[in-house]
């Protein structure tokens, strides 16, 4: 019995072999896991992650993929899902403060109508995130005015065991945290302050309604680039004349010119491809090098 093969019968139902990660994507298209492992407690964790790390495979996890894209064919990786407890949400009134406890598998907008809903003011920018808290906290996802730093104050990691490691270590930045390979955000605590449920969500209607009007839908995974400082990606690939820009069943957005959209049943390495494209032509036109904001897997080689 090789050490996959020992990891999915310990498993069982948690754990799907050869499981397409692409469709587990806001993007909808690209390859697959060798193995991927759900877990939805602690004691899952504790069982399952000595069978994950005996199989020598990188871990990656995967939350609603909002910012991920997956090279086509499948990968020798173990991929994590947090399900189950992991998607927790509680709040506290501690004096000033509302001491908030998410779980790294919650979903970014829910919170935000939840929190908002219950008088917690100061977290409805994350309601134009479609992400989870953990992958949040891991690339300090942002918007409209705030960012995961503002609020997040302590954070769960998986390393093997829990650890508990306060904001200060987390090494927020613009887009990007100090985690490494294989940390795993389980939970995260925030502060943020007591709030008018009707400001908080006539606020969130307010972010929706600016989201629908200068974002596009369909199948993306939202700002392709990091933005340069003191200047926006989306203005430099538009002033660059890439706005409807195809490579195979990918295109640069005509509403908002840093997202791409994949057709349906389109390919990862589109995408890509594409992305390298427009890198090129920003870089040629303005000698402004562009940083990919998405989450790239299995492309390291190509």
């Amino acid at each position: 019995m090789t050490s996959i093969d020992a990891l999915v019968a310990r498993a069982g139902t948690r754990a799907r072999e050869h499981a397409p990660l692409g469709a587990m994507t806001t993007y909808r298209v690209g390859g697959r896991a060798r193995v991927l492992v759900s877990a939805s407690s602690v004691s899952d964790l504790e069982e399952l992650a000595p069978l994950i790390e005996a199989t020598q495979l990188p871990l990656v996890v995967i939350g609603n993929g909002s910012n991920l894209l997956v090279a086509e064919g499948e990968h020798q990786i173990v991929a994590l899902h947090l399900v189950g407890e992991f998607a927790d949400l509680r709040w506290r009134r501690e004096g000033d403060v509302v001491v908030v406890e998410a779980g790294g598998a919650v979903d970014l907008p829910v919170a935000a109508r939840r929190l908002a809903h219950a008088g917690v003011g100061g977290f409805e920018w994350a309601v134009g995130v479609p992400g989870t808290v953990g992958g949040a906290v891991a690339m300090n996802a942002g918007g409209h005015g705030s960012d995961m730093a503002a609020s997040v104050r302590t954070v769960t990691l998986w390393r093997g065991g829990l650890e508990v490691v306060g904001a200060e270590a987390m090494g927020f930045a613009y887009r990007t945290s100090s985690l490494g390979a294989g940390d795993v955000v389980i939970a995260a605590t925030l502060h943020l302050a007591p709030g008018d449920p009707q400001w908080s969500d006539e606020r969130i209607r307010e972010i929706v309604r600016w989201r629908r009007a200068n974002q596009p839908g369909g199948a993306n995974g939202g700002s392709v680039f990091r933005n340069p400082e003191g200047d926006a990606a989306g203005r430099l690939i538009e002033a660059a004349g890439c706005k409807g820009l195809r490579v195979g069943s990918a295109v640069v957005s005509e509403k908002h010119a840093n997202f791409i959209l994949v057709d349906a049943a389109g390919r990862a390495d589109d995408v890509h491809d594409l992305m390298v494209m427009v890198a090129g032509r920003v870089r040629e036109a303005t000698g402004v090098t562009l940083v990919a904001e998405n989450r790239l897997l299995g492309f390291e080689e190509r």
